[in-house]
């Protein structure tokens, strides 16, 4: 399984699409570990370097409607290289959330309220998520707070997550 814990890369912006998380120009590439360079290569936020900031970083934390766009794989793919595991957000498209579980790894969606307080209390300087996978709680930690958030993933999603992925899954089941 997948660690889901770590440091929290803020992506302060709705309708984060699947060509700006990897642009489509490298969906030609021969690997996975290929894509590791082009990680929001074309996300345009101020202050924003994916060079700079994406390193160290094993969590996403954004807003609503993140992996819009096309439906690719790749897009969850080049997370996984980049040892991203975790993205908790107000809510995905559909494919890309689903994506994200047959991988083994995370889209969790939280109320708005919830993100727009991670997002007040956090993002100013380093924080870092811990996972507990079995309470199904998120704890935030920085700049001296500590704040607790449940979250749901439904029962077959957590079954992908604890496999590894739809083919760990299908390989303990069939």
């Amino acid at each position: 399984m997948k660690n889901f814990s770590g440091k929290i890369l803020f992506l302060d912006r709705s309708d984060i699409n699947t060509d700006e998380i990897i642009p489509a120009k490298y969906l030609t590439e021969a690997t996975k570990a290929a894509l590791k360079p082009y990680c929001l290569e074309d996300l345009s936020l101020p202050k924003f370097d994916p060079k700079r900031d994406i390193a160290g970083k094993s969590v996403i934390v954004t807003r609503s409607n993140f992996g819009c766009g096309s439906s690719r794989e790749h897009a969850p793919w080049v997370l996984e290289c980049n040892d991203i595991n975790l993205v908790i957000a107000v809510g995905f498209a559909r494919i890309f959330r689903q994506n994200m579980f047959n991988c083994g790894l995370m889209a969790v969606s939280l109320a708005p309220e919830a993100i727009d307080e991670i997002f007040r209390e956090f993002s100013g300087g380093e924080a870092f998520c811990t996972t507990d996978l079995e309470q199904r709680t998120f704890t935030v930690t920085g700049s001296g707070k500590t704040k607790v958030y449940p979250f749901e993933v439904g029962a077959f999603d957590f079954e992908l997550v604890k496999a590894g992925g739809w083919v760990g899954y299908a390989n303990a089941k069939y």
